[in-house]
């Protein structure tokens, strides 16, 4: 979901683990030169949505290590079958109501842009949350205590898994 801490986590888990980090967003306003905001205002979030699945092919194809993706990277089939076969991939969950407190003053959030973001974010909950449990390996609950705290029930999983030695 948008605000739950995706880069955040990932670029302090790169840095943990010593891996690379790639954020497949700021990847993508690279790529079109304007903000996603800008972006999603000129040329719809079809387009969008394509150039995110593009993206998230070549980064998969040509790197190694932590990827935080955006939060509707799960709408499309292809994406999530990605991500399940490709990644090991862990879902950073938040209720819509912990969510809008953390964005409540969210100015460059496309999808948030609407009179009533809560319920917004309460649709894209409802919609998202069976495609990001569709997509991942592990679900963690990310509203629940410090950073530290997700950071290290993240590496833990990943530990147990087997996919990092600490």
């Amino acid at each position: 979901m948008p605000g739950v801490g995706k880069s955040t986590v990932g670029r302090h888990l790169a840095r943990r683990i010593g891996a690379e980090f790639t954020d497949t967003d700021a990847r993508i306003e690279q790529r079109i030169g304007c903000s996603i905001r800008a972006f999603f205002e000129q040329h719809g979030e079809a387009r969008f949505r394509e150039i995110e699945t593009e993206v998230l092919r070549e980064v998969l194809t040509s790197e190694n290590g932590v990827i935080a993706t955006g939060g509707g990277v799960v709408l499309s089939q292809e994406n999530r079958h990605l991500l399940r076969s490709r990644t090991v991939c862990v879902y950073l969950r938040a209720t819509p109501e912990d969510l809008f407190k953390r964005l409540r003053h969210d100015s460059k959030r496309p999808l948030l842009q609407v009179e009533d973001p809560l319920s917004r974010l309460r649709d894209l909950y409802a919609t998202r949350d069976p495609l990001y449990r569709e997509a991942s390996h592990y679900a963690l609950d990310s509203a629940r205590g410090s950073f530290a705290n997700l950071l290290g029930r993240v590496l833990m999983q990943l530990e147990v898994s087997g996919v990092i030695s600490q």
